[in-house]
């Protein structure tokens, strides 16, 4: 079609490249047809009555037309139906989306102006270019170094808004092995439309052997990195990381994951969240049996990357 030209289009969608995309797409046709039926239907039955019942003389009066319960209950419980099912269909998928796989290979990535920067757990850095095993769970940590931007991946018909301040996640498993279009989905600066990547999906073999080109870069593992400014910042004085057993602060030990009971009631999931805002403000939330207002802020000392290099080693405390 001379539009598909223009718009230099391979297909009416973007690729389907996970099962996700695939139902994303189903729904949205089911949308158009059911659309398109209600539109004739509408419109088409609007002309048919304006023609049927139009007044061709002046002598002509208008007919005495009762009402029909039936007809009433139809065009008011049909849709119904369709409205309770598309809302069914779409709240199954959305769980789907929202339901983050145990045991997925987690990838951070940081939103910038105007570049995304993806960091894995051997310490490797990427810029714009985010390389994937195929037919393996993805999980993705998403933070912001500046404004709000939004990853959105068309082709996986996944999007979501990286914050500053703090956590956001999405996952997806690709089944197609190629490169897929990365855009930012939320205007953040003059150069917004220029803040373009791509995912690239390889096998295997391909990905580890990817890992190891990074690794021979001479970087440390990222937890590796927290660990060593744990210690410069003289964080083990007061937080004990191979026992439960508490010094002047909580023991980090197996506290990721698990419930902290908090002073003055309440408990909180010990998240990536709850310790980035432990570590930049920690008098938010106060762990039940220790004092307020001794630990020091580090808003401000520290940067994203230095950050994730923290909790990647809380998390690693196991």
């Amino acid at each position: 079609m001379m539009w598909f030209n223009i718009a230099k289009a391979q297909s009416f969608m973007p690729t389907q490249g996970t099962e996700i995309a695939k139902q994303v797409d189903n729904l949205y046709g089911f949308l158009l047809i059911t659309s398109f039926i209600a539109c004739v239907l509408v419109i088409g039955g609007m002309i048919y009555f304006v023609l049927k019942y139009k007044r061709k003389s002046e002598n002509d009066k208008t007919a005495y037309i009762s009402h029909s319960t039936v007809l009433e209950f139809l065009w008011s419980f049909i849709p119904l139906v369709i409205f309770l099912a598309v809302f069914a269909w779409g709240w199954y998928i959305y769980h789907g989306m929202r339901t983050m796989p145990k045991d997925a290979l987690e990838i951070n990535v940081l939103g910038k102006q105007w570049a995304w920067e993806i960091e894995y757990k051997n310490g490797f850095k990427a810029v714009n270019e985010l390389v994937v095993p195929v037919n393996t769970d993805v999980k993705l940590l998403l933070t912001s170094q500046d404004v709000i931007h939004s990853f959105f991946i068309p082709s996986f018909r996944i999007k979501q808004d990286a914050v500053p301040g703090r956590y956001t996640a999405l996952w997806f498993r690709a089944e197609k092995m190629g490169e897929f279009h990365v855009f930012c989905a939320e205007y953040c600066g003059t150069t917004h439309s220029g803040m373009i990547g791509k995912v690239r999906v390889v096998t295997r073999a391909e990905f580890d052997k990817y890992m190891e080109e990074g690794q021979e870069e001479g970087q440390l593992p990222i937890a590796e990195r927290g660990k060593k400014l744990f210690a410069l910042k003289a964080c083990a004085s007061c937080h004990a990381v191979d026992n439960p057993a508490a010094k002047v602060g909580p023991s980090l030990f197996q506290v990721f994951g698990h419930e902290v009971e908090l002073d003055g009631g309440g408990k909180v999931t010990a998240d990536e969240n709850y310790i980035r805002e432990s570590i930049l403000q920690p008098n938010a939330k106060i762990v039940k049996g220790f004092p307020k207002g001794v630990m020091p802020t580090f808003q401000g000392q520290i940067n994203e990357n230095e950050l994730n290099a923290l909790i990647e080693y809380v998390k690693s405390l196991k």
